[in-house]
């Protein structure tokens, strides 16, 4: 068959882009315009590139290449660099790439469950410190959620950022603060790498190699070892998908693509009330995965109804669909921990009384307007008012169908180490902040095994013996009447049992917790805490970065004497009445009771119970919310939690 001159030409051209295609160089994504490179280390560059090519990295003065290995990987090590830039990194064989704005500086990962991953837009005083977010030399990274079923090499997405108000206010609250306080006292440049999941445990982040030597994760490791996660995950998606069209399809709601539950001549009368702010899985509707309607009525003036209406709901878990008067006016999918602000505007409002309708998606647990009070009004032209209180409801979908199970980050041990720490591995970086616990309270003692592990492993992996600075939960839930039993300090004890692994730090939150709320607004003290351990730890400076630990006792006849390392220029009591609170004290019949304590010293605390005539044991802080202790050093800094009695605690046999 004879070839036209025109299908010569385009199967020419296409050979040739073909060539191109496959010849060029590429890296991982965790390199790119704006990156921030490790200070006064060798620096690691890799990637891809066709079997047997030459590959060049040139950055400021320094020039090196390689050859792509018979599988296309290549890497070179650029030798330490001073703290500086902008510069040009340069990577080519046959073809270019280009990053600019590169700054040489100090790099940290931020990794950990929710709190770690909270973002600076829900912190206390949200406006205000997004609107000064303006850092130039701050530069951030935002691992994307992922799960792997074996070590990944590369992320799906990612690039970094240079921190601005527009850039900051999704990114981790801890790790923004963290590294803004480096910023400051270190005068050079500052990258951040955040790769969390909230909700995880521990030994997701783990390698396969490093669980399998802990006799509890034997089992699950090796089924993990014998399935195919890539037919599981593709498998469970399309269930999802088509879970997800039928909720949306089954929506009594919608008609036709018409939202006709928003329609402000709906008789919603007979719908049943709900109390909002909350979750509608604990207010009336447990298990429910689908969609729900929600509507509320105001009223405006004739004035007010002229002018455009914000509309504040706070977050939503997971998506919704927002209407006023049958309008559309905002919508957001799949970010269940953004608060929802919307403009209504004018046109949409009318004088006299006005129709809000929520439609709300939830894909797995919570479900519906979960934020503070505060977070949940409208604001007119003249006031705020708020809409806390009843809503109306009505169930549009999901009742009957519960969401399809997907594997998610703890089905499998390692799932996330494979998914969003091993394609990171060897980026040159300082240190590692890790805020992460909450999931594993439940199996304390399990901890004390699997956080040192982590760290081992994590060590090998990058063959660095770099800082592992970590968060100690804060309190939470309700404050008890009497000294009991607790998960949550036997996990505080765990973390503070890490502190023997070399080069660790922790920075004590006993002080910022809030008992209703899991993820705590002050951001700002855990992120500065953390700075000031890196301060001591990784850069050497005198400074006294820890709050008061625990050391040893001595038993007196009468009373218990405590000292404490980390006192800094002396111990000190919080309180405005000048006495400690939250210690208890056990005598030989082992039962705790509440105790006096007064300071004894510089460095150490007297604790006695005049009913106690032989005290044994004290325990400090010993609750899940201890909400009233108030043992600090005069620097500022609280005194860990802690027990001197090593007795069988409550999750000492749960796996």
């Amino acid at each position: 068959m004879k070839l036209s001159r025109m299908n010569t030409i385009f199967i020419v051209l296409f050979l040739l882009l073909s060539i191109t295609l496959v010849a060029e160089v590429r890296l991982p994504r965790v390199f790119s315009s704006h990156m921030v490179l490790q200070q006064d280390r060798d620096i690691p560059v890799w990637g891809w590139a066709e079997p047997g090519e030459q590959v060049t990295v040139k950055l400021f003065d320094q020039k090196k290449s390689t050859t792509a290995d018979e599988e296309g990987t290549w890497r070179v090590t650029l030798s330490k660099m001073e703290a500086g830039g902008p510069y040009q990194m340069i990577v080519e064989d046959s073809s270019v790439v280009l990053f600019d704005d590169v700054l040489i500086g100090e790099v940290w990962i931020c990794s950990g469950q929710s709190n770690m991953e909270w973002p600076l837009s829900m912190v206390n005083n949200a406006d205000e410190e997004m609107a000064a977010a303006d850092y130039p030399n701050m530069r951030l990274f935002q691992v994307s959620n992922r799960i792997g079923g074996k070590p990944e090499t590369d992320l799906p997405s990612g690039a970094w950022a240079v921190c601005t108000p527009e850039t900051a206010p999704e990114f981790s609250a801890v790790g923004y603060f963290f590294g803004r306080d480096l910023l400051k006292t270190q005068n050079v440049p500052v990258g951040l790498i955040s790769s969390n999941w909230g909700g995880t445990d521990i030994e997701t982040w783990i390698s396969q190699e490093a669980i399998q030597t802990h006799l509890d994760f034997e089992a699950p490791d090796e089924a993990m070892g014998k399935m195919s996660m890539q037919e599981i995950m593709e498998k469970a998606d399309e269930e999802y998908e088509a879970w997800l069209v039928s909720i949306r399809e089954n929506d009594l709601g919608m008609k036709e693509g018409s939202p006709i539950w928003a329609d402000p001549d709906l008789d919603a009368s007979e719908w049943p009330i709900m109390s909002l702010p909350s979750l509608w899985e604990g207010s009336g509707l447990p298990g429910l995965d689908g969609v729900v309607w929600f509507r509320k009525t105001f009223d405006l003036t004739d004035p007010e109804a002229k002018s455009d209406l914000h509309l504040s709901l706070g977050p939503i878990d997971d998506s919704d669909e927002t209407f006023v008067n049958g309008k559309k006016v905002g919508e957001m999918w799949d970010q269940y921990n953004v608060p929802r602000k919307y403009t209504v505007p004018s046109d949409v409002l009318q004088s006299g009384t006005n129709t809000l309708a929520v439609r709300v998606e939830d894909y797995t647990g919570g479900g519906g307007l979960w934020g503070k009070p505060e977070q949940l009004f409208i604001q007119t032209m003249t006031e705020e008012r708020t809409l806390v209180g009843d809503w109306q409801y009505q169930v549009g979908s999901g009742s009957e169908s519960r969401r399809p199970r997907q594997p998610g980050p703890n089905s499998y041990p390692s799932l996330l180490f494979n998914g969003m720490i091993n394609p990171l591995i060897p980026y040159a970086m300082q240190g590692v902040i890790w805020y992460q616990g909450e999931n594993n309270a439940g199996r304390a003692y399990q901890y004390r095994d699997l956080h040192p592990l982590m760290i081992k492993d994590w060590r090998n992996r990058w063959d660095d013996d770099f800082p592992f600075l970590l968060v100690q939960l804060a309190n939470y839930m309700a404050a008890q009447d009497a000294p009991a039993e607790s998960d949550w300090a036997e996990l505080r004890e765990a973390q503070l049992m890490t502190l023997s692994e070399k080069k660790t730090g922790m920075a004590v939150t006993i002080d910022v917790g809030e008992a209703q709320d899991i993820h705590p607004r002050n951001k700002q003290d855990v992120g500065h805490r953390l700075a000031l351990a890196a301060r001591k730890i990784a850069y050497g400076e005198d400074i006294v970065h820890s709050g008061p630990i625990y050391d040893s006792m001595k038993k007196k006849k009468d009373h218990i004497q405590l000292k404490f390392k980390h006192a800094g220029s002396g111990l000190e009591v919080k309180d405005r009445y000048g006495y400690l609170k939250g210690f208890a004290i056990a005598g030989l019949d082992s039962v705790f009771h509440w105790a006096k304590a007064e300071i004894d010293g510089k460095d150490k605390v007297k604790v006695w119970n005049p009913k106690i005539e032989k005290p044994i044991a004290v325990r400090y802080g010993w609750a899940a919310n201890p909400d009233d202790v108030n043992l600090y050093n005069k620097e500022g800094l609280p005194a860990s939690p802690f027990r001197t009695d090593d007795w069988p605690g409550v999750t000492q046999k749960a796996k």
